[in-house]
């Protein structure tokens, strides 16, 4: 016959540890499946390679995040001023990369955030070419969707500016100055 267990004091840890402040708890990237890839397009069709695209960036080498950043930027912001519909959905994960220190091309992310909130291709065409706006398409709204992007996270800029990296610092600088920080 068995008996009643005792109760004994645990031997498991209720002081569980908390993080640091603004240290991220999850890891990078994780939202990438919340995006409806395979629905939206980039300048090549289809923008079901950007997560691919985004986690080179995020875990390759020197070489391999700088590939994956160079054939990225083709695709959301091809020629460094003409946005796609993905573009809007990029952005939130170009902000998460650009604060994680193990990324080798921080700068350059930063760079192509700038290259982003400064486009206005689509809506300089369309002042000269009203009928573009009426197309089913409509590359405005993305333009400034992706805009709007940019714009929502620029309260990660001060952390960026006490990066000790000159290349992060100056880029940080050139993208307060264009969203008006």
């Amino acid at each position: 016959m068995r008996t009643a267990p005792t109760h004994e004091p645990s031997t498991e840890r209720t002081d569980h540890a908390t993080p640091q402040k603004g240290v991220a708890t999850s890891t990078p990237l994780m939202s990438l499946g919340q995006v409806p890839w395979q629905e939206i397009q980039d300048s090549t069709g289809c923008a079901a390679a950007i997560p691919l695209l985004l986690n080179g960036v995020a875990w390759g080498d020197a070489v391999t995040a700088r590939t994956a950043l160079g054939e990225l930027r083709k695709r959301i912001c091809q020629y460094g001023f003409v946005v796609e519909q993905a573009t809007a959905a990029t952005v939130p994960f170009l902000w998460e990369l650009a604060q994680l220190p193990h990324v080798t091309c921080r700068a350059e992310i930063i760079q192509l955030l700038k290259c982003i909130a400064d486009a206005r291709q689509w809506e300089s065409t369309a002042a000269v070419y009203p009928k573009l706006l009426n197309h089913r398409e409509n590359h405005v709204v993305w333009e400034r969707a992706a805009r709007k992007a940019v714009h929502a996270r620029r309260g990660v800029l001060r952390r960026l500016l006490d990066e000790e990296d000159g290349d992060i610092a100056r880029a940080t600088t050139e993208l307060a100055r264009t969203l008006g920080e």
